[in-house]
């Protein structure tokens, strides 16, 4: 056990924000952490962690726990570049491979069998077994891989005061990865990583070796990285076995069987009181009636459950259909700080379309998105085109005035019934309406500005993160309704179950392109997929090819020739069992993207398994291919 809640409670002065909370964090639990926004998620970690005290209850921690934590927007100040910064994590590493060399410079000009002699190889074996201990070999080589995961392999000389915020927060959770906590604590981990990163930082995960606990609106974020979830509602948890997708079966199970149970026990008592209440006065059955009063009396009286809360409700519509092509991209070129971003790109958008436009960070998506609203000569729009857009961080909105009059003084036409009807199922009810917009938190600015973005009926919509801030609960309402929308959308998100579920097709920023797929966001994938994976097998055997040049070129003898041909064989045997192994794993990662499987935790449970004993095959392989060639 590694942070333990016994009957935890905290509140703010007389605002109770949790109470009766009870769980544990084991060694190597992959816990996930959901809740409503403003449940006091946040604030549930800031307890575990040792930053808040508990009201009430307890809360224990294993003696010597080694936590690390990274905050939604984790800062990080240092004057040292990216590299230098990483090093340092690695300090005692780099210097014991230093001591090692000196040693072993001395060991070279040393008498042998002297006693200086033999205290230098005692002191060597003794640091050697340090490095190997901490595998500090391989320190560089883990540094580089975590960095370059993270998007920062041009970005080593960068001094890490001179990065924006979201840079900074990535750069936190690379040193927090290098650093290996017993338990690393992540609160909204996805909030600044583009979709590239986000596979490689779950496939990093599975193999890290501390408990992890996250706090993530990234619903297939969390299918991949969890193995139980904990849901904080009304001021309590609850605790669920599996993933997202299992939590969602088990949750809705939950809530049918404590009303059956809640119902079951009403009409018991209801049966108890009305014979009570008729023989009671009787002589002849006053004993019965005392006994079942007796009963009522002592029943442990089950609290009729919470109606779960109803997701934000958005409804999107328009007022005249456009023509069938909406949008015509020709020879369209953006740059940005003298750097081109887009190249001669072509595209066309027809009526009813859902288009993803994705790429990694800085490739010019949201900027793309921009020139479409503002009209670039490069982008022809069709007739009766009207175009909503929403800014990933509500610019748009006026932060001095109040919720209500920032939606009716854009809609003159509503009454203030209907505004208040519209915010309240957009998610901001009574205790809202007086509230400045900048004193609202980032979801409820997101729900405001979507209320603002429906009642505008745009015909197309163009949407920049529509899911950042959002709860899960508000995501799901969003994408139902998006869904249902007969009209244009493009969007662009890092929410992969948004765009798996929202998206027709894929419009993708790369290498200055922009290519288009004429397919949902799976079948993207496993194109992509497919492509990388020929890619590498070319390396491969451009690599081997080389390999088998440079040993014909030296054979001396027949039976070097024959000891050579029979590597050859082993060597080719081994490459089909390689390539065997690499295309399950491929098509393993390409089922586990797709949302009918992830929502199977069996089965999601199964491929896991078998990809690690995939990756021990492999491990192996290679070890043997590298002694054969």
């Amino acid at each position: 056990m590694l942070i333990s809640l016994d009957n935890a409670a905290f509140g703010y002065g007389d605002n109770l924000i949790f109470g009766g909370v009870t769980f544990a964090v084991n060694e190597g639990e992959r816990v996930g952490l959901i809740g409503a926004n403003g449940e006091g998620k946040t604030t549930l970690i800031k307890l575990m962690l040792g930053m808040f005290e508990a009201d009430d209850g307890a809360v224990r921690r294993k003696n010597g726990l080694k936590c690390g934590y990274l905050e939604q927007n984790g800062g990080y100040t240092s004057g040292n570049t990216v590299i230098d910064e990483m090093r340092a994590i690695f300090a005692e590493d780099f210097a014991a491979l230093e001591k090692l060399s000196s040693l072993a410079s001395l060991l070279s000009v040393t008498p042998v069998g002297g006693r200086e002699y033999f205290e230098l190889c005692a002191k060597i074996e003794n640091t050697e077994k340090f490095v190997s201990a901490r595998d500090s070999y391989n320190a560089e080589i883990r540094i580089k891989t975590v960095l370059n995961g993270l998007g920062f392999s041009d970005m080593y000389d960068r001094v890490v005061d001179t990065m924006s915020g979201g840079e900074k927060t990535r750069l936190k959770l690379a040193r927090l990865l290098l650093e290996q906590p017993d338990l690393l604590v992540l609160d909204e981990p996805t909030n600044h990583l583009d979709i590239s990163t986000l596979f490689w930082l779950e496939e990093y995960l599975q193999s890290f070796g501390g408990a992890i606990f996250v706090v993530s609106h990234d619903r297939y974020f969390l299918d991949r990285t969890v193995s139980r979830i904990i849901e904080i509602e009304n001021k309590k948890t609850l605790s669920f076995s599996g993933n997202y997708s299992k939590y969602k079966i088990l949750k809705a199970e939950h809530n049918a069987r404590m009303l059956k149970e809640y119902e079951a026990q009403q009409e018991e008592r209801a049966k108890l009181q009305d014979y009570v209440d008729r023989n009671l006065v009787r002589a002849s059955t006053t004993k019965m009636a005392q006994s079942r009063r007796n009963r009522l009396e002592k029943m442990q009286i089950l609290e009729k459950p919470c109606e779960p809360k109803k997701p934000p409700v958005f409804k999107f519509g328009y007022d005249l259909q456009p023509y069938e092509r909406v949008l015509d991209i020709k020879n369209f070129n953006l740059s940005r700080g003298g750097k081109t971003l887009i190249n001669g790109a072509n595209l066309t958008v027809t009526r009813g379309q859902k288009l993803a436009v994705v790429g990694e960070n800085g490739t010019g998506k949201s900027s793309l998105l921009k020139e479409i609203l503002n009209g670039n000569p490069q982008i022809n729009t069709g007739r009766f085109v009207k175009i909503a857009y929403y800014d990933q961080e509500s610019a748009n909105l006026d932060g001095e005035k109040q919720v209500l009059s920032e939606l009716w003084e854009r809609h003159v036409g509503y009454n203030q019934t209907e505004a208040r009807a519209a915010l309240a199922r957009c998610g901001l009810f009574a205790e809202d309406m007086q509230k400045p917009v900048k004193a609202l938190s980032g979801g409820e600015r997101a729900k405001l500005a979507l209320c603002v973005l429906e009642c505008e009926r745009g015909n197309v919509l163009l949407l920049d993160e529509p899911t950042n801030h959002l709860d899960l609960p508000a995501r799901e309402g969003l994408e139902n309704s998006l869904k249902n929308f007969d009209g244009t959308v493009i969007f662009v998100s890092h929410d992969r179950y948004f765009i798996s579920a929202l998206a027709d097709s894929v419009a993708e920023i790369a290498d200055g392109a922009l290519n288009f797929y004429d397919c949902g966001y799976e079948n993207y994938t496993d194109i992509k997929n497919r492509a990388a994976q020929k890619k590498r097998d070319e390396e491969t055997a451009e690599k081997l090819r080389a390999l088998d040049l440079k040993k014909e070129s030296s054979y001396r003898s027949k039976k070097e020739r024959a000891e050579t041909e029979r590597r050859k064989l082993l060597a080719k045997k081994i490459e089909d069992e390689i390539s065997a192994l690499e295309s399950e794993e491929e098509e393993i990662n390409s089922d586990l993207a797709s949302p009918e499987i992830s929502a199977d935790y069996k089965k999601v449970s199964e491929l896991l398994k078998r990809l690690e004993g995939i990756k021990l095959q492999l491990d192996a392989l290679y070890k043997q291919y590298e002694s054969v060639i």
